[in-house]
Order: structure tokens, then C-alpha cells, then sequence
């Protein structure tokens, strides 16, 4: 089996939020634990369907489901949410870096046509 690196793990993030139904159940998990039953409440499809959904925030690794007796909550997996977050950042910074540079040449310029 080959070994899952960042890249893997970005692209099946990315992917799975990329549904506006999975996005939801991430909100909604933000707020606490919640079984399939619970997170399909609010969504005009089956339960099935919201379980597919949870499979592939499973399979990218965004939720995690637990066993409580009959209960199977699922659980926002916060690292998973905080290495995307990192990853952006990173070029998010990048950008302000390069912005304050420009404004910095921006000034320097108006400065010298005074």
C-alpha cells in the first residue's frame, strides 16, 4: 500500500468540501458529535445519501466515528481542519508579503515624485 502523503491528503480534503452538502455537515459537526440520524435532520435526501457524504469526509479524513453503544457518533477531526488551514496560509502569507513590498515601492515612488 502506498504511503498517504500531504499532497493525497490535501486533494481528498479539498474534494470532499467541495459539496455544499459536506461543507454543512463539517458547520454542523463544528458545533458538536452527531450520529448520521442527527446531520441528515436538516437535508432534503436520504439518509443514505448523508451517509455516502460521511464516507467521504471519513475517507479524507475530515470526521471520525466513534462506537457508543448503539450510538456511531461522528466527530469533526480538527488537526485534519488545521492542516488545511495551514496550507493555506502559507501562500495566503506569501501574497501579504509580497503585497507589502509593493506597497512599500509604491510609497518610495510617490515620495520621489514630491
Amino acid at each position: 500500500m502506498p504511503v498517504d502523503n500531504v499532497e493525497d491528503r490535501l486533494d481528498r480534503a479539498f474534494t470532499a468540501l467541495g459539496d455544499p452538502i459536506r461543507r454543512a455537515l463539517i458547520a454542523r459537526l463544528s458545533r458538536g458529535e452527531a450520529t448520521v440520524n442527527e446531520l441528515a435532520e436538516p437535508f432534503p435526501v436520504t439518509k443514505q445519501a448523508v451517509s455516502r457524504h460521511v464516507q467521504v469526509l471519513e475517507a479524507a479524513g475530515l470526521i471520525t466515528r466513534s462506537r457508543d453503544g448503539q450510538r456511531r457518533p461522528c466527530h469533526l477531526n480538527a488537526a485534519a481542519l488545521e492542516e488545511l488551514t495551514s496550507w493555506i496560509d502559507t501562500y495566503r502569507l506569501t501574497r501579504e508579503r509580497e503585497y507589502r513590498r509593493l506597497d512599500s515601492l509604491l510609497e518610495e515612488t510617490k515620495e520621489q515624485d514630491r
